[in-house]
């Protein structure tokens, strides 16, 4: 029994021995497998690498087990083909396979973790960089059957801190995002939906991206939150560069969006949420927008193209900025997109084998506004604050421009349900003037509509450059009023439209080769009416696409004119108002660089000092209001035509006689060799205008700030602006050289502005009640110079 029991222990014994031994060799064995498989996994794979992927593999360290499923790779780099330019890298790579279930034919990745990726996405037209990879990976027929019969599972992805660049060379772009982190709980093998939650910030300038959703892979319908805030939109301005001459593009988004709909259908969207664009700038350069606005917001209860519902709460648009300029060839639109947009039209007939980012937008655009006409749209608010829209005109003699700002455009509850819509805009008129409109249209009709406008005190010496150009007559006086009404049912026009100009004068005409010679005093002996007023109504009919102009009453009203001269009994005491709004001050008016004082002036200057020396207690005081803007392009001309006449006729300054000054003045500024050697000089295919090519030629100074107006002038034309100013107020004070009158001739500070007349002037204010001579003396000048 004893020894039974002793065989028997000693065969335990063994056994355990032998377990032991077979059990540290396995653990050996392993530890062996697991300490040698690693390094030669990655030999294998660095050798390989281009037989098998097609592209150079590179890492540091490959941990690999057989056992666990669990491998890991640091500091990959995948290079792009034949080359050393890297197409992916990443800090770390770690993977977990279940490998049990390989067994039952599921493949399943537990965990998929990628820590710091960098990748390059890289395309030239239709080719991308990982097309390659693509075509190598994809299964052939027989590989995806046979695949068919397997299950595939990717439970858990983590992407940490990522940067992905893009890089488009044909354009060329060159764009990245950074601090790029992905989860997502992955893909069961029979569930199409994949959930996913990211963020990333930009990586060549500011803001930050957060969302999270979903998408069916299957039927590609998906689900997501978007929470944006500044985000920099600069990628556009690499796109722009595609599609313009020139040109530099700014704005940011910030936007809080729900949405879902279908990757392969763009109508298919059902959205809702906020969004805005910030800082919006287009133009020549960064101080030269063409269009801007400080802030677009659109809250958006629902937007649904495909169900036609259009439902917003508010869209609001602030401190919106538009410059029209039109030049001597093209305008500044066309400058920048050629002409008609052949630049857009371009880029865009090459779409099936060009991207840009732009044109995708406009047209995702459209297609969600396609339905908007057709659908019941809400609009809780709709709003313009605080816009100003400029429009320049080079293509004259001397620049016109003219501002509406602020303008102000509000209209509530815009629904298709209701019967009317009203629609405001209001806008003052810079340099002077103020326009209102009041319309309702019919939500369901924009063919049925009623309107009516009114543009109130727009002095006529604004259009000037208009009138100079075409008659070499200016204006010095008078204001334009415009109003009307219109009846529009089934497209069909009934309006009546009002013009008064009250009180226009015309100032000395002007000798110039450019200016046309057109008899503008005969013509306004026509058609002025009594009191110094021209009115006329001017009805428009007919259909929206052809509105029919009635001119007979026009003609008719000028015969009248012409025959009869009736007194406009309406119009009489608005006359009467404006012109004591204009002589409630005495004026002495400088034309455009005139230095001297004209007979007319001379008289009524003549009549003040007589008064002063009979008056001792009386004084004036004398404020300059200076037209500077409009002095220094008069100067800048002339100066700029009298190098050019200098330089061809190989001349110098002294040497320029009293009558090669009256070529020069006369010399048109629009001659086409001047015009054709400025260009030359100036070497700047970004100078549009005359106006900056005579200032190159001249040679630019910094900005000069005068008030509130600021200009890069030439030293020449600051230097002859500062001497006309001062010989002017000594031509002036040449009138009262009595050191008893002198001392009551009180110059105030110039104002800089654009004065209601068109030109510069001095005004002359008197305490008290103006003296009746001294008054018929200054009624007697402006007659003078009226009187053409």
């Amino acid at each position: 029994m004893n020894a039974t029991k002793i065989n028997s222990d000693r065969i335990s014994v063994k056994v355990k021995r032998r377990i032991l031994i077979a059990s540290g060799i396995i653990l050996f064995l392993t530890a062996v497998v697991i300490l040698f498989i690693s390094p030669f996994a990655k030999y294998l794979i660095q050798k390989n690498s281009e037989k098998w992927f097609g592209r150079q593999v590179k890492m540091s360290w490959l941990y690999l087990n057989p056992l666990t499923g669990n491998a890991s790779i640091k500091n990959l780099k995948i290079f792009e083909p034949g080359g050393d330019t890297i197409f992916f890298s990443a800090k770390e790579l770690s993977v977990s396979v279940a490998l049990l279930k390989i067994l039952s034919k599921s493949y399943e990745i537990k965990k998929l973790s990628i820590d710091n990726p960098v990748v390059w996405i890289i395309q030239n037209k239709k080719q991308m960089n990982f097309d390659d990879l693509i075509n190598k990976f994809t299964p052939k027929e027989t590989e995806a059957d046979t695949l068919k019969v397997h299950h595939f599972n990717i439970l858990r992805i983590s992407i940490k801190n990522g940067e992905f660049h893009y890089v488009e060379k044909s354009i060329p772009i060159d764009y990245f995002i950074k601090n790029v982190n992905i989860d997502s709980p992955g893909k069961w093998w029979n569930v199409d939906t994949v959930a996913i939650k990211f963020s990333f910030i930009s990586g060549t300038s500011s803001g930050e991206v957060k969302g999270n959703g979903s998408i069916n892979l299957k039927n590609l319908n998906y689900r997501m939150a978007l929470d944006i805030k500044k985000f920099d939109l600069d990628i556009i301005q690499q796109y722009l560069k595609d599609l313009s001459n020139y040109g530099r593009f700014s704005a940011n988004l910030d936007a809080s969006l729900k949405t879902t709909g279908n990757i392969t259908d763009e109508e298919n969207l059902i959205a809702s949420g906020m969004i805005s664009i910030n800082d919006f700038h287009l133009g020549k350069s960064p101080d030269d927008d063409y269009v801007s606005f400080n802030k677009l917001v659109m809250i958006i209860k629902k937007l649904a193209p495909k169900g036609f519902d259009y439902d917003y709460d508010s869209v609001i648009l602030t401190k919106p900025f538009l410059k029209f300029e039109i030049y001597d060839h093209l305008d500044n639109l066309e400058r920048m997109f050629g002409k008609g947009g052949a630049d857009i039209k371009s880029v865009n007939a090459q779409r099936s084998f060009r991207f840009n980012l732009i044109i995708e937008i406009a047209d995702y655009v459209k297609v969600l506004a396609k339905n908007f006409f057709m659908s019941n749209y809400r609009i809780g608010r709709l709003a313009l604050y605080n816009g100003s829209f400029q429009f320049n005109d080079f293509s004259l003699n001397e620049k016109f421009s003219i501002t509406a700002n602020p303008l102000n455009i509000t209209a509530d509850s815009i629904n298709k349900k209701n019967k009317r819509v009203a629609i405001f805009l209001r806008s003052n008129i810079k340099p002077y003037g103020d326009l209102a409109v009041d319309l309702s249209i019919n939500p369901k009709d924009t063919g049925e509509f009623d309107l009516s406008y009114h543009l109130r005190k727009l002095p006529i010496a604004v259009f000037n450059p208009y009138v100079i150009t075409f008659t070499s007559f200016p204006l010095d006086r008078g204001t334009l009023e415009l109003n009307g009404k219109w009846n529009v049912r089934n497209s069909k026009i009934q309006s009546d439209n009002h013009l008064v100009i009250i009180d226009p004068r015309l100032a000395v005409r002007l000798k110039r080769k450019e200016a046309k010679r057109l008899p503008v005093p005969l013509l306004l002996a026509f058609i002025r009416e009594r009191d110094n007023l021209i009115e006329y109504e001017i009805p428009v009919k007919g259909d929206l696409k052809d509105p029919k102009f009635n001119l007979w009453n026009v003609v008719i009203k000028l015969l009248g004119n012409i025959l009869i001269k009736p007194p406009s009994i309406p119009f009489i005491s608005h006359v009467k108002h404006v012109e004591s709004e204009i002589d409630k001050f005495l004026a002495v008016v400088w034309t455009t660089r005139q230095t001297s004082i004209s007979p007319a002036q001379k008289e009524f200057l003549t009549e003040m000092h007589d008064f002063l020396k009979k008056n001792p207690e009386a004084s004036i005081s004398v404020t300059p209001e200076e037209y500077e803007a409009k002095e220094k392009e008069y100067i800048l001309f002339y100066e700029a035509k009298k190098k050019y006449w200098l330089v061809s006729h190989k001349m110098d300054g002294l040497s320029l006689s009293i009558k090669d000054s009256a070529i020069v003045d006369k010399m048109n500024v629009k001659d086409s060799i001047f015009v054709h050697y400025l260009t030359n000089h100036a070497g700047d295919s970004m100078m549009f205008t005359l106006q900056e090519r005579c200032n190159a030629f001249l040679g630019k100074t910094s900005i000069q700030d005068s008030g509130k107006n600021k200009s890069a002038d030439s030293k020449i034309v600051e230097a002859r602006y500062s001497q006309l100013v001062k010989t002017r107020e000594n031509s002036f004070r040449s009138f009262f050289k009595e050191p008893e009158i002198a001392d009551r001739i009180h110059f105030q500070k110039a104002v800089y502005s654009v004065p209601y007349n068109g030109f510069s002037f001095y005004k002359i204010d008197y305490k008290g009640d103006m003296p009746k001579n001294l008054k018929k003396a200054y009624s007697q000048m402006n007659e003078l110079n009226g009187n053409h």
